[in-house]
């Protein structure tokens, strides 16, 4: 059971990226330098995820907490690029900005993924109604739930290390 909620999981997250680089690729929402970090936090989310189909049933467990706390840096992101991020004119300098272009330099070897193309402010859209950030918040959120089940639920299974 922990390997299902983990795949699925998984393909929550790559949904969710196939979602964002449409918005960004066919609807010309260019992305901010949260918006891409919470791209390579998903990314990383599915990775892990996927990785437990070729792990034992006592690692799947481990996987899945890694999974709680990568959620709940997504969850950091997403709060911090709403309340703050949006509201400042340039995302220079900020931690994403400096992570994704200085440090791993992803925003210039995978650009179509990972390039930064608008500030916080300018990445400030609605869709349905709804800041797009806030979608993105709320998927974090799902994901923590799915991630704690994974982790926490069907007590009684373990025994079978599923």
């Amino acid at each position: 059971m922990t390997q299902t909620r983990l795949n699925l999981i998984a393909l929550l997250c790559l949904l969710a990226l196939g979602v964002a680089l449409i918005s960004q690729h066919v609807f010309d929402m260019p992305p901010c330098a949260w918006c891409v970090l919470q791209r390579l936090i998903l990314l990383v989310i599915a990775a892990v995820c996927l990785l437990a189909n070729l792990v034992p049933g006592t690692i799947k467990r481990l996987i899945a907490l890694l999974t709680f706390a990568l959620t709940i840096a997504g969850i950091v992101a997403a709060w911090y690029q709403y309340t703050v991020a949006a509201e400042m004119v340039s995302c220079d300098r900020t931690f994403a900005d400096i992570f994704m272009s200085k440090t791993t330099g992803l925003d210039g070897m995978v650009p179509w993924l990972f390039g930064i193309y608008a500030t916080c402010m300018d990445a400030k859209v609605s869709v349905l109604g709804v800041e797009y950030v806030l979608w993105a918040l709320l998927l974090f959120v799902v994901l923590l739930g799915l991630s704690a089940y994974a982790l926490f639920g069907n007590t009684r299974g373990r025994s079978r290390l599923a």
